[in-house]
């Protein structure tokens, strides 16, 4: 079912409640609270990075990540929920795991970027999985508006990891396997 919003653009609503739209909320309600979260601790990693590529690397995906804020309120408003975010457990664990990494490496060492880029990553993959699995049941329910923005933030998720893997091998690993413990 769809109804005009104040705008007057079509908003998808959620009328008939099933498992799959509960879901589908549940996650995207998981997800925000996991966008906001890593929006915090991304200036904390950049940081904490040696290398400038790395830092300008991350400062960049901060400002992707305040852009996908933007789009998971935009998805809310399509489904016809108010925008609200519900602890993620695994985000937090891993912002938690990556200062755990940043604190046993050696300040100004590339070993840290190393570090760094490792736990970036980690987050990288579990929001290619989140957004990947949000596009694929906003299609299911036929909302397809949704589906092209959550598609939009997988291939940003996507293109940021592969930037990190380019910077780890590209200098990264190889300049800090000579690092003293």
């Amino acid at each position: 079912m769809k109804k005009q919003d104040s705008n007057g653009t079509q908003a998808a609503m959620i009328s008939e409640e099933t498992g799959l739209k509960t879901l589908f909320k549940d996650e995207l309600k998981d997800i925000y609270w996991a966008e906001k979260h890593l929006a915090k601790a991304l200036p904390k990693m950049a940081k904490g990075a040696t290398s400038n590529e790395l830092k300008t690397a991350i400062e960049q995906h901060l400002q992707e990540t305040e852009n996908q804020i933007s789009r998971l309120e935009q998805v809310f408003e399509i489904i016809g929920v108010k925008a609200a975010g519900k602890k993620c457990e695994a985000m937090e664990g891993l912002v938690e795991e990556g200062k755990e990494m940043m604190e046993d490496t050696e300040d100004g060492s590339l070993t840290r970027d190393a570090a760094i880029i490792s736990s970036a990553q980690k987050i990288e993959h579990y929001e290619i999985a989140s957004y990947g699995t949000l596009r694929t049941l906003a299609n299911t329910l036929g909302l397809t508006e949704a589906a092209s923005l959550l598609e939009e933030t997988l291939n940003e998720e996507k293109n940021t990891d592969v930037k990190l893997t380019q910077i780890a091998e590209g200098f990264v690993n190889e300049s800090a396997k000579s690092e003293k413990a």
